[in-house]
């Protein structure tokens, strides 16, 4: 299997951890008990999870109303876009 479809495997998989990360986090957050930290949830965003931290929030309506993951989760997003488009571009996997 060549590189850039582990890469699309890995990436696929992280976001479905975020998005169950999201998920958890809600029900201890009605439920009570130990919560997932934002930062945390910052950080597996801006580690290529952000689009799993956004269906979360939409899904789960969880976070929604938070400023902070109201900016930082689309520039994730989008910052994760860009380099995921520069590493296609640098290694072409369509040549």
């Amino acid at each position: 299997m060549k590189p850039i479809l582990y890469l699309l495997l890995a990436v696929v998989i992280w976001n479905l951890i975020t998005f169950l990360m999201m998920g958890f986090d809600k029900r201890r957050a009605v439920t009570g008990g130990w919560r997932v930290p934002e930062k945390r949830l910052f950080l597996c965003s801006f580690l290529f999870g952000g689009v799993g931290i956004a269906l979360g929030m939409s899904v789960f309506r969880h976070k929604t109303q938070h400023l902070s993951f109201r900016i930082l989760v689309p520039l994730s997003i989008f910052l994760n876009g860009a380099v995921v488009g520069a590493l296609l571009w640098y290694l072409q996997p369509w040549k």
